[in-house]
């Protein structure tokens, strides 16, 4: 490969992880073209990029990037083939490898860097499937923030009558 395509892999490589920080690194190999294709529509559908490229490449693509301090702990499982798993959402391409991996017995975990945390080894899967994105976080704050309110609200609607003029006429005796 001539040096100016391995500089616009990793120019290209660095650019899709500054679009997005969450990353996989799985193997995929193994796998017949018919079975890649359907873990790439997959992919393609969960809104998740599924790119292979050499480790070297990668990891100057990392070292490039501002994911330079995971660097130590990615090296270690660039090895192999391997297959990197890109998404905005933290936790869709733990379930596409987890899905897919059921099926098809590939692709499997080596290692991720999600939310500015690396993850290595297979067995950091089901963490990595329950972790909630950033939307998920933001409704459950608000449903544990309603909830109070919806408690106060249901009661006094209870037993409207008496209740409320009660404790309207409290209220303003205070006053």
């Amino acid at each position: 490969m001539r040096k100016e395509v391995k500089e616009q892999i990793i120019n290209e490589v660095a650019a899709q992880l500054a679009e997005t920080p969450n990353f996989y690194v799985t193997d995929i190999e193994g796998l017949n073209a018919e079975n890649t294709g359907i873990l790439r529509r997959a992919c393609f559908e969960k809104e998740v990029k599924l790119m292979v490229v050499k480790n070297t490449l990668f990891r100057k693509a990392l070292e490039s990037s501002s994911e330079a301090s995971l660097v130590d702990s990615i090296k270690p499982i660039l090895e192999g083939n391997t297959a990197i798993m890109f998404s905005v959402a933290p936790n869709a391409p733990a379930k596409l490898i987890k899905e897919y991996g059921e099926k098809l017995g590939k692709p499997v975990l080596k290692g991720a860097c999600v939310q500015e945390c690396a993850y290595i080894g297979a067995e950091n899967l089901n963490s990595l499937v329950n972790i909630k994105s950033r939307e998920e976080m933001i409704a459950d704050i608000i449903a544990l923030l309603q909830s109070p309110i919806k408690n106060v609200v249901s009661a006094l609607q209870s037993n409207a009558g008496g209740k409320v003029a009660g404790l309207v006429k409290t209220l303003s005796e205070k006053e």
